[in-house]
C-alpha cells in the first residue's frame, strides 16, 4: 500500500529549483503518493507544473513538465559550462553574480524606485512561462489537491485559491516581491472588488492550514528553502535585508508549526480526544549548508550552473529524507518541533 503524503512548498525565487530536485527523487519512488500540495511563490510554481504532470503522463509526466519549467526559467543543458566549473562552489558562483554591476544596478534601482515607475516598460518575465502552463489540469479535481498562496495587499490577510480559481495572476501573485514586481490585481468574489496582491510568504511559507483537512493524511512532508539558522552575523547591507526576508517568510511557517505542536501536545495529554482534532505528523527536507552559502542574487537572477546544482542537492536530500525516514511516514513525526522552536 502506498504511504499519501502532503506536500509543503516553500518559496525562495530561482532557488526553488532545490524543489525540483526534490520532487524529482520523490517521483521516482512509486511507494508514496502525493494527495495534497501548499505552495508559495516558486512553491507554487513547483506545485502548479508538478499536478499539471501528474494529469498528464503520472509521474513521468510530472518529472518532464518540473524539467520543462525550470528550463525555461533558465536551466539551460550547458554541458561544455558544467564541466568547465566542475569544482566551482555554486555558492562562489552566487556572490559572484552579487558582485556583477548588472545586479548591483538592479539592486540599487529596487532601492530608490518603483516597480511602478517603469510605466508601459514594466511586463512581468515569468508570465508568458506561466501562461503556457495547461490550467484544466492544474485545477483539475483529480490528482492532488493544490492550493496557492497569496498576500492580500489592503487588508493584510492571507488568501488560498485552489481548483476553483487559480489561474495565471494567482501563480503570479504568490511569488510578486513588492520592490520586484507591481502587485497581481484579481477580483475577490468576498470582497466584490478587484484585489491587489504581493508575495505569499508574508503570511504563508507555505500556508499549512489547507492541508489539515479530515481527507488528507496526517504526513506533511515541508521542503524549506529559506535557511532556518545562519551562523554567522551579517553585515553587508544585501545579507541583512536578506536575512530580515528569511526570518520574515520562516515566521509564518513558524507560527503554523507552533499550532501544529500546541495540537499535539493536548491530544498527547488527553485535553483532546484522539480525532476531535487533527494530529499531524511533520516531516522536512532542507539543505540549510547550501542555502546559507548563497547570495540574494541568485534568488532573483536564475543562473544555469546554479539551477543544476541546486536541483542536485534537492535530489540527494530528499533521497536522504527517504532513507532515513520513510519508515516513518504514517507513524511519527521526524522533525523535533520543540527542539526547532527553543
Amino acid at each position: 500500500m502506498k504511504k499519501r503524503i502532503n506536500l509543503a512548498l516553500q518559496g525562495g525565487g530561482a532557488h526553488g529549483a532545490f524543489t525540483w530536485g526534490v520532487l524529482d527523487r520523490i517521483l521516482e519512488d512509486d511507494r508514496i503518493e502525493i494527495a495534497a500540495i501548499s505552495g508559495t511563490s516558486a512553491g507554487a510554481l513547483n506545485g502548479a507544473a508538478l499536478k499539471s504532470g501528474l494529469l498528464e503522463d503520472g509521474a513521468a509526466g510530472a518529472k518532464a513538465k518540473l524539467d520543462w519549467l525550470w528550463g525555461e526559467i533558465g536551466a539551460s543543458d550547458q554541458t561544455h559550462l558544467q564541466s568547465w566549473m566542475q569544482g566551482v562552489s555554486p555558492g562562489s558562483v552566487s556572490h559572484a553574480v552579487e558582485s556583477s554591476p548588472f545586479y548591483q544596478a538592479l539592486d540599487m534601482f529596487s532601492r530608490v524606485a518603483s516597480p511602478y515607475n517603469l510605466g508601459l516598460l514594466y511586463a512581468h518575465p515569468l508570465r508568458p512561462i506561466v501562461e503556457q502552463l495547461n490550467f484544466d489540469e492544474v485545477c483539475a479535481k483529480e490528482g492532488p489537491a493544490l492550493f496557492i498562496c497569496a498576500t492580500n495587499v489592503r487588508s493584510g490577510k492571507i488568501r488560498i485559491f485552489d481548483h476553483d480559481d487559480t489561474n495565471t495572476d494567482a501563480i503570479l501573485a504568490s511569488g510578486c516581491l513588492p520592490t520586484i514586481f507591481q502587485a497581481v490585481e484579481i477580483f475577490d468574489p468576498k470582497t466584490d472588488r478587484v484585489e491587489a496582491y504581493w508575495d505569499g510568504g508574508y503570511m504563508g511559507n507555505p500556508a499549512l492550514f489547507p492541508l489539515f483537512e479530515p481527507d488528507f493524511p496526517s504526513d506533511l512532508v515541508i521542503v524549506n528553502i529559506n535557511p532556518l539558522h545562519r551562523d554567522e552575523v551579517p553585515r553587508k547591507a544585501s545579507e541583512i535585508q536578506n536575512r530580515i526576508n528569511e526570518i520574515s517568510f520562516n515566521g509564518s511557517l513558524f507560527r503554523e508549526l507552533r499550532a501544529v505542536q500546541f495540537v499535539h501536545d493536548l491530544i498527547v495529554s488527553g485535553k483532546l480526544s484522539r480525532g476531535s482534532m487533527k494530529d499531524v505528523l511533520v516531516h522536512m527536507i532542507s539543505d540549510d549548508a547550501l542555502m546559507t552559502q548563497l547570495s540574494v542574487a541568485t534568488k532573483s537572477i536564475p543562473t544555469p550552473y546554479v539551477l543544476k546544482e541546486l536541483k542536485a542537492a534537492g535530489r540527494i536530500a530528499a533521497d536522504a529524507f527517504l532513507e532515513a525516514h520513510f519508515d516513518d511516514l504514517g507513524a511519527r513525526s521526524s522533525v523535533d518541533l520543540r527542539e526547532m522552536f527553543s
